[in-house]
């Protein structure tokens, strides 16, 4: 996801935090979510808590995953991000 050059409201700085986390976001993107996170308490609450249920639930490969189980979270996704577009 691409921003404006502008400043980030929470809701797109929270968008962005899955990519943020596997440094996947552009440099721009992520001097922008970096600007706002030294000026909200409450992302950095939510990103310290993305941290902790990450470290707490450690990583699961594709491979790991029943294909049916693989299937659903696939699904599950594709319905987060429809709904995130509207």
């Amino acid at each position: 996801m691409r921003l404006r050059p502008s400043s980030l409201v929470c809701l797109q700085a929270v968008q962005l935090m899955s990519d943020y986390l596997e440094n996947a976001l552009s440099r721009g993107d992520r001097r922008r979510l970096e600007r706002h996170l030294e000026q909200c308490t409450h992302c950095n609450l939510y990103l310290q808590q993305m941290r902790s249920t990450i470290a707490a639930s450690g990583s699961v490969a594709p491979d790991d995953l029943a294909p049916e189980a693989l299937d659903d979270l696939v699904e599950i996704y594709r319905a987060f991000r429809e709904e995130t577009r509207e």
